[in-house]
């Protein structure tokens, strides 16, 4: 039986909140690539569209978990 993989904000792979980080993390994608395409897009839509997402994206992905 497989695991539920959940997306969370990453806390060791961050520039400001994680958010991309922790979609890399997620779809095992590098995040430095998806960091370029991020802000690529941003540009290209005017940048209030994706910049809201993000910020909607930082209140609604919970960090990862703390380990004990």
């Amino acid at each position: 039986m497989e695991e539920i993989k959940h997306l969370y904000r990453s806390r060791k792979n961050r520039v400001w909140a994680g958010v991309i980080g922790g979609v890399g993390e997620y779809f095992n994608v590098d995040p430095s690539l998806l960091r370029l395409i991020f802000i690529l897009f941003l540009f290209l839509s005017g940048f209030f569209p994706l910049f809201f997402a993000y910020i909607v994206a930082i209140l609604v992905i919970p960090e990862t978990p703390k380990e004990n």
